[in-house]
């Protein structure tokens, strides 16, 4: 596992180095590689902030722009760095859009969070609650490889139930009881679906990088 996160990051910095020195090629595939990650760290943010009236693509649209005119304002060299220069970029562009939805919704802005709360993306609040019985939690997975951009490909994998249910109930922290509103399911047939998720999450975790392409 190890070896797989140190190939994987060793290839990241090559796209990265390769992206510095005028190659397009390598600038598309770094940010293609990082696409599910914003895409679901946008939605997060929407839903969160923005009680989702407004469309995450947007969001991602933008971050992703801003991404490309500024890529040479880059200064670091891993992984770790280029994600929180990714979240960095987002978080500005969420403040942006809370702010334009508040003068153009006043009906909510009594109930709108602080903007200086915006997530920074979801080191150390995507929560991962294992099934009785588990060896190895995603979260330990993540812990050892850390693998957010692993995680977000994975996630992008699952059915739609299954990215809904661990979408509402790891990222937006939702109570059982309230997922099960949203999605229209008994609080016993939610619980079942999202253990069916998390299972379904672990073993596309475990893979090799290759094979989860």
């Amino acid at each position: 596992m190890e070896s797989d996160a140190s190939t994987r990051g060793s290839l990241l910095r090559q796209l990265l180095e390769q992206a510095r020195g005028g190659d397009v090629a390598a600038r598309e595939e770094l940010f293609a590689r990082c696409r599910q990650y914003v895409q679901l760290l946008a939605r997060a943010q929407v839903e969160t902030w923005m009680r989702g009236k407004v469309d995450a693509s947007d969001l991602v649209q933008q971050t992703f722009l801003e991404a490309h005119r500024g890529f040479h304002n880059f200064r670091g060299g891993t992984e770790a760095e280029w994600l929180a220069w990714l979240r960095q970029i987002l978080a500005h562009n969420t403040q942006d859009f809370v702010r334009r939805y508040r003068q153009t919704d006043k009906r909510d802005v009594g109930r709108e969070m602080p903007l200086e709360a915006a997530a920074d993306g979801w080191s150390g609040g995507f929560l991962l609650e294992p099934p009785d019985g588990a060896q190895e939690t995603p979260s330990q997975v993540l812990c050892h490889k850390e693998q957010e951009i692993e995680l977000a490909n994975a996630i992008a994998q699952l059915s739609p139930d299954h990215q809904e249910v661990i979408f509402l109930r790891n990222l937006q922290r939702l109570p059982f009881e309230e997922v099960a509103q949203r999605m229209n399911r008994s609080r016993p047939a939610v619980q079942m679906l999202w253990l069916r998720a998390i299972r379904r999450l672990e073993e596309l975790l475990r893979k090799t990088p290759e094979d989860s392409m």
